[in-house]
Parts: C-alpha cells; structure tokens; sequence
C-alpha cells in the first residue's frame, strides 16, 4: 500500500485538472473528479483523500455545495479543501472559508504556490491525524482505546433503537493471564496481549469496532448483527486465539455475547450484560463463548 498522501482534484475542466495532477503526481496519489457528484463518491471511497482541491465554477454542481456535503457527512469532514477557482473576489474568498475551507488559489494557478500550500496542508493533516490516533488508540495494541470506545458505542446504541437495527457487543478475556505475567513476564504478556489484538483487528469488518478494554479484557462493537450472527464470530475467535500459541505459549480466551435489547437503555447495560455471559463462560471452564440470556441469568 502506498504511503503517499493522496489528493483529490475536482474540476470540470478537464486541461485544468491534467495541469494539477501533472504538477503533483510525483509527491502524491492523485484521483480525479470532474463533476460534484463524482467527488462526493470518491470522497468517500478507500483511500480517501487526505486534500481535496476544488473548483468552484462546475455545472452539475458548484464547488460550494460540494464542500457543503462533505463536511455533513461525519466520514468526509475533516478532510481539508482548498478551493482553486477564477472566482476569486474577496467576497467568494470569505464565503469559502466561512463554509470550512482551508485554503483558496486563484486561476491561472502559480505551480510554486499550488506545491507550498499543498505541502502545508498535507502535513498539518498528517500531524492532525497523527493525534487523533494517539487519542483514540490503546498504544500497546493498536486497537481503539476505552475512551473512543465509551464514546462510540453510546451513538451505536442510540442509533440502533432508533432505526430499530440489530447490535451485538463481544467481550473478550483472555484465560489465567496473571498467571502469563507471572510464569513468563510482562514483555511476554505484552507479545500476547497484542497477537490476540491482531487477531481480532484482522477479523473485524470495517463497521465494527474492536477496542481493548483494559488490562486483557477486548470488546468487539458489531453493527447491524444479530446474536446468532455475532456467535458465530466470537466462536471463530475464540478458535484463532487457540491457534496461536505466541512465545509457544497456549493461550485461550473466554468470551460473553449480547445483543442489544428493548429494555436496555444505555451502552452500561450491554456492557454489564455481556460482562455477565462473560463470567458464566469462565464459571463453566473457560475457553468457551456464552450468549447473555435473560431468563437464564
């Protein structure tokens, strides 16, 4: 996969978007749109842009609705804008800004200043990035962190009663790990702390969210998931961790599994609820994966 930063040129025109791609292609991934709508979808889509520069003046739709769109929805907002148009009175400046745009170049364009603004805003994304990871990651693991979880699971509770959509949580402890530490030591347990993060991070799908809860406690978020569905994922989990053996060191995990209720009103009650089937699930011998059912508890 590449690691250069990728922009996002939108404009109608097609010698002006060759113009930019060609002044640009060496440093960065280049995509190209040269119609609203198109930017929008590819806006969107993986790689996302990490800079889109917009013309303003397009006729399906301008460049200010466009920009409109894109910070409305939460995946494409942060995604910095510089306008490049022949628009260029203070009054379209101001306006563009107003709107959330980081930056404006007026047409013709000037290729050292086109480069040293690109630069500019390509790093502070980068930087800006870099800190968001560092906020939402547990540093060990790479996973999401407690915070983002909290957080997170809140909005996917809330959205998923009101569109009456299936949720389901995991929760993930790994076997007699003070034990590990103990007989092995903690660079161990970290090596193992971490292949079980990578086995859930590699199992999840893009929508779900898989987070270190703390000390070896994991927790999968799974949207639109059904308890029978999310079973069958946390027993294939459970089988992978088996499977390891990192440091040659057998390693197992117990797992609870819950699926969001009409009577639990807040993300608390998944977690105590999961929390639960996860405690029968090591009272029966661990190593196993239990479903929280109400009339069994």
């Amino acid at each position: 996969m590449s690691t250069k930063a990728v922009i996002l040129i939108v404009d109608d025109v097609p010698t002006n978007v060759q113009a930019l791609a060609l002044l640009l292609k060496e440093e960065y991934v280049i995509k190209v749109a040269t119609s609203g709508v198109r930017a929008l979808e590819l806006a969107g889509q993986d790689p996302m842009p990490d800079l889109i520069l917009l013309d303003v003046q397009m006729p399906d739709m301008n460049g200010f609705d466009v920009l409109k769109l894109l910070k409305e929805n939460s995946d494409t907002a942060q995604i910095p804008i510089i306008f490049v148009t022949g628009k260029d009175t203070v009054e379209d400046e101001e306006y563009g800004l107003e709107l959330g745009a980081v930056d404006y170049i007026a047409k013709p364009i000037r290729p050292s200043i086109v480069k040293a603004r690109v630069k500019t805003h390509i790093t502070l994304k980068q930087q800006h990035d870099q800190l968001v990871g560092m906020a939402t990651h547990d540093q060990l693991t790479g996973l999401y962190n407690r915070h983002y979880l909290s957080d997170t699971l809140s909005k996917r509770v809330a959205h998923a009663k009101r569109h009456g959509e299936a949720l389901s949580v995991i929760i993930v402890d790994i076997d007699h790990f003070k034990n590990v530490n103990d007989t092995f030591g903690h660079l161990t347990g970290d090596i193992i702390l971490k292949a079980v993060a990578n086995v859930m991070q590699d199992s999840a799908r893009k929508e779900d969210v898989a987070a270190r809860f703390g000390g070896e406690e994991f927790i999968m978020v799974l949207d639109n998931c059904t308890a029978d569905d999310a079973l069958v994922k946390a027993e294939n989990l459970r089988s992978k961790i088996q499977l390891l053996y990192p440091e040659d060191i057998a390693v197992t995990a117990s797992f609870g599994v819950v699926q969001l209720e009409k009577d639990m009103q807040r993300c608390e009650d998944l977690l105590k609820n999961a929390d639960m089937a996860l405690y029968m699930a090591k009272e029966e011998g661990r190593n196993r994966v239990i479903l929280y059912e109400k009339k069994a508890l």
